[in-house]
């Protein structure tokens, strides 16, 4: 279980008070296969608003990941975007190319990557690498306020001067990880996207490198998508939390309304799944499999594994409604 931090989540607003920095409009990502196109992300919708963190859950293969890569428009063959709008201040990614996508990325959208010693180049400094991003995208600095810029940047995530001058195989995992978050925040973008930022380290530094992130939202006010399954962390982290199954989304509510009351029977068995310090009980065990996301049975994508199932569940696919304030679920137990 990932050690406690403090983090106090404000009430939720109503929407119609927030700005929404990021809105999904029914978005779908296809990988083509010889039998048939795989649907990773079919018909997602959700929004991401200032100044708050989201939370993206679900069990692997479930399309979180790949969902993350078509914001940053980064899928590769043989998957593509066969549909949607993702709207980033206005601005719809989806139709952007070339210099376009380059002026956007890392000015308004940055990506924390979930491997930073894969991501950070290891014959290049620190201090180089963050240089590089500033200067590519707002040309050539003076060395001194280059230098300057650089520093703070180290500091607002924590990390000591020294580390300006060291390579990435000098430092220790979790100071590589904020090595990585100065990189995204170097140009003050309006979202940042962190694929699970925490993943293969201690739960020591799981604290630290969480409160870094916890720390930059509440300086900067960037909103920001953190990618992951370690239900306990996004307790601590997030204010809201995206559930996803099958390339579906099946859940959007405030954390602790999803703790305290969770409605999608998929995410009841991923809260109930995390290991309690208490009492000692067996862990709840989802039976079945996903479907082929190949050949998604008609009606809910969660059928096959449902303890609640019943013959509308079998016919009709369940849209995402608003059940209760700022509480959407996929799911007919709720449907009048």
């Amino acid at each position: 279980m990932t050690v406690s931090m403090t983090h106090v989540v404000e009430e939720p607003k109503s929407p119609k008070d927030r700005k929404a920095v990021l809105e999904i409009n029914n978005l779908k990502v296809y990988y083509a296969t010889p039998t048939g196109n795989v649907r990773a992300v079919d018909n997602v919708s959700f929004k991401v608003y200032q100044g708050e963190i989201v939370g993206l859950v679900g069990e692997s293969g479930c399309g979180k990941t790949t969902t993350a890569m078509a914001i940053l428009r980064l899928v590769q063959p043989p998957g593509r975007i066969v549909g949607g709008e993702i709207l980033l201040d206005g601005i719809n990614l989806a139709t952007l190319h070339g210099q376009g996508l380059r002026d956007v990325r890392w000015n308004r959208l940055a990506l924390i990557p979930q491997g930073a010693m894969n991501s950070l180049n290891p014959v290049m400094r620190i201090s180089k690498q963050i240089g590089d991003a500033i200067e590519t995208h707002e040309g050539r600095q003076s060395g001194r306020q280059l230098k300057e810029r650089i520093l703070s940047l180290l500091t607002t995530v924590g990390l000591p001067s020294r580390v300006y001058n060291m390579y990435p195989h000098e430092l220790s995992g979790g100071m590589k990880q904020r090595a990585c978050i100065a990189m995204a925040i170097a140009l003050n973008p309006s979202l940042i996207i962190a694929d699970e930022p925490t993943s293969a380290l201690d739960v020591v530094v799981q604290r630290v490198v969480g409160e870094t992130l916890l720390d930059v939202k509440e300086r900067l006010g960037v909103s920001m998508i953190i990618i992951g399954h370690d239900m306990g962390l996004m307790a601590q982290l997030v204010d809201r939390l995206a559930v996803m199954y099958a390339g579906r989304m099946v859940e959007i509510s405030p954390v602790e309304t999803v703790f305290e009351e969770p409605l999608h029977p998929y995410t009841q068995l991923l809260i109930e799944s995390i290991p309690s310090i208490k009492e000692r009980k067996p862990l709840k065990l989802t039976e079945g499999i996903t479907h082929d996301l190949r050949n998604p049975p008609p009606g809910c994508i969660f059928q096959l594994r449902c303890p609640h199932v019943h013959e509308k569940c079998l016919a009709v696919d369940p849209p995402l409604l608003e059940v209760r304030p700022n509480h959407h679920v996929a799911c007919h137990l709720y449907y009048e």
